[in-house]
């Protein structure tokens, strides 16, 4: 296990997971339609997913929720982790950006379970961790790990659930940067090169994890063994993977995440390096 009381960072978490979603009105196209069009995209979040299925989140009705039950009241040990990943994070980007001369504004991050509402409409357990553009918010439910593990054969770990939040917060730097902005029309039009760009925006999300990854390895945090997870996660939702799966083939022309090979190697490459620059995916 890592250590990260080594961090002593904190990054802003809002914990929902004691709250009872009230579903109001009817109609809508619900959260099944989105669940079924996001099947495969395990690890979502990016503008591919929000892309094009925005419309459908929007229109469906948000859950609102009612206040938290005891059984999540007060800083519990799994709020502190991600609040301490999420803050490493954010020191970690907060010192690339004034390099290079910008100011990063940090993201949010809200546990929840089953659903709750999001700038993007609604957030699901079954859409999996993702990270929201319009309010700059990742939303996770941790028990998206069981099923991480127990479908597609991850190893699981700390710092496997760590890496999926560093993943996410890699597309909140996009959001930053503005490339979410730059490939919207694509990845919103149904051109034949949204497939592609969508990988390549998953890809370097992975490299920017690896980049976080190397700061925090340098403190000592954890070493190769435990960074081992991440790299089993990583290659456990790679798209070929996901497919074999769920539907016993693979289908390279509707792969939207990259293989498990492409976002190992991703990874390893903002790992290896620690520098954001060598995670220009849209350069290959």
């Amino acid at each position: 296990m890592a250590d990260w009381n080594k961090l002593g960072t904190s990054g802003n978490v809002e914990d929902r997971r004691g709250a009872r979603p009230l579903l109001i009105g009817g109609g809508g196209l619900g959260v099944a339609v989105v669940v079924l069009t996001l099947l495969f995209n395990v690890l979502t979040g990016s503008p591919t997913d929000l892309g094009s299925t925005l419309n459908q989140l929007q229109q469906s009705q948000a859950p609102q929720t009612t206040g938290q039950t005891s059984q999540f009241e007060g800083l519990d040990s799994y709020e502190k982790f991600t609040s301490t990943v999420l803050g490493s994070t954010n020191e970690t980007w907060r010192t690339i950006f004034s390099q290079s001369g910008q100011t990063y504004t940090e993201p949010k991050l809200v546990l929840f379970r089953n659903s709750t509402s999001s700038g993007c409409g609604s957030a699901s357990s079954d859409v999996g961790p993702h990270y929201c553009p319009a309010d700059s918010t990742i939303y996770l439910d941790e028990t998206f790990f069981d099923e991480l593990t127990k479908r597609f054969g991850a190893q699981g770990g700390d710092v496997t659930e760590a890496y999926v939040i560093a993943h996410e917060v890699g597309h909140h730097v996009q959001n930053e940067l503005g490339t979410m902005d730059e490939v919207e029309g694509t990845l919103r039009s149904s051109s034949p090169e949204a497939n592609g760009i969508s990988i390549k925006l998953e890809l370097q999300a992975d490299c920017f994890a690896g980049v976080w990854a190397h700061s925090v390895s340098s403190m000592g945090v954890f070493g190769q063994g435990e960074i081992n997870e991440a790299i089993d996660a990583a290659a456990a939702v790679g798209d070929d993977r996901v497919q074999k799966s769920i539907q016993g083939r693979i289908s390279p022309e509707s792969w939207t995440h990259g293989s498990s090979e492409q976002r190992v190697e991703w990874f390893n490459r903002g790992y290896t390096s620690g520098r954001a620059s060598d995670c220009n995916t849209f350069r290959t």
